[in-house]
């Protein structure tokens, strides 16, 4: 694998966002990329506290992210989008007006209108766009993608996944100080926020893990905190192809759960469980009364592999190691592209990902009017 390191640009993800030092570290990780330039933050304070902390050059610091591109597009190799979702869609269309490689946060846009708008300037065969749904960068995630494709498990038949949190009820503390929700979150947009922050990641989950996607949905969604109108909890009922039943829950007001995620699958000759809390261990039980806890000291054919052990097994891997296994994945699928060549890479996901998960919770929001099953497509 090459390990040319390249130059990245952001377009917020400063000092005082919820995701931009998860992506600073993360991508630099592993000396993939390198932050070079940014429009980190609207506030000229926090911009430059920004650049200050992340030894960033202070002449490449910019006070709007058109006028970072004006100067920088032809000194980085991609621009990483690290704004509020509600402001992604302008920023995005620029970027590929301009072809300059892409890696978003997710939500890649708010719903099927922003979508059909972004095609229209989309092009898979001219663009390089990585949405960076980073759950899946997890070893024992893949460890278990790979037991599926193995048949491990049987011919699977149900997928559970779920993503509660409390943050409505009881805002997370950080650095001793309260972490009360974002503004942009407390309203909703052709989907519920909710779906937009959380249902992506279980979306991209399943589809990752089936390589299918769901083809109807029976929702309901619920209000649980002070935030009136705004849907705070949502459970959904999925049917999928070949016969395989599934569902989704994801909440903000789940008194108890930092971050709860979890997956199930369940097939004729097993299940297998993982735990986001736990995220070195998957849970297996076998049809013949068989229980194993796989981590990666154990007979792993996928996460044994050197690039998930950075430490060895007993020293946990975590959130900001996934996210980094994710950005080398980006890494080799950008290289390929800069080479003219193929940049398939079965990890990094993007406008076809966005697409159907916004369809998905689209048709739930569909659902939890009509109160009857809802077709996607």
């Amino acid at each position: 694998m090459s390990k040319r390191c390249l130059k990245l640009a952001f377009i917020g993800g400063g000092a005082n966002s919820a995701v931009g030092y998860v992506h600073f570290s993360a991508a630099q990780l592993d000396n993939r990329f390198q932050v070079v330039t940014g429009a980190f933050s609207r506030d000229k304070e926090q911009n430059e506290l920004t650049a200050q902390q992340w030894g960033i050059e202070p002449n490449r610091v910019y006070d709007d992210w058109q006028g970072m591109l004006k100067a920088e597009r032809h000194n980085i190799d991609a621009v990483v989008v690290l704004t509020p979702t509600p402001h992604h869609l302008e920023a995005l269309e620029t970027l590929f007006k301009l072809n300059i490689p892409t890696i978003c946060e997710k939500s890649l846009v708010c719903g099927s209108d922003e979508i059909q708008q972004l095609a229209q300037k989309y092009d898979a065969q001219k663009h390089f766009l990585a949405v960076t749904f980073n759950y899946s960068g997890y070893a024992m995630v893949r460890e278990l993608k790979s037991l599926i494709q193995h048949g491990k498990l049987g011919t699977i038949q149900k997928i559970h996944l779920e993503m509660p949190q409390e943050g409505f009820k009881r805002p997370p503390e950080i650095a001793g100080k309260a972490s009360p929700p974002q503004a942009w979150r407390l309203q909703d947009y052709a989907v519920p926020t909710i779906c937009l922050d959380l249902g992506v990641h279980l979306h991209h989950l399943s589809s990752y893990l089936l390589e299918l996607e769901p083809e109807k949905t029976s929702a309901l969604f619920a209000t649980h905190s002070e935030y009136t109108g705004l849907v705070d909890d949502v459970q959904m009922l999925l049917k999928y192809p070949n016969n395989i039943t599934g569902s989704m829950w994801m909440s903000k007001t789940a008194i108890g759960h930092r971050n709860g995620l979890k997956v199930r699958v369940y097939g004729t000759e097993g299940s297998a469980l993982w735990y986001q809390l736990n995220p070195d261990e998957l849970e297996l039980n076998f049809n013949d009364g068989r229980r194993e806890i796989l981590d990666r000291a154990g007979q792993c054919q996928y996460a044994n592999q050197f690039r998930y052990n950075r430490m060895k097994p007993g020293h946990p891997t975590g959130f900001v190691e996934a996210f980094a296994n994710l950005y080398t994945d980006i890494h080799l699928a950008l290289e390929s592209y800069l080479a003219a060549q193929d940049n398939a890479n079965e990890y990094v996901f993007g406008f076809e990902q966005a697409r159907d998960g916004l369809a998905l919770f689209e048709a739930a929001t569909r659902s939890n009017q009509s109160g009857t099953w809802e077709s996607i497509k």
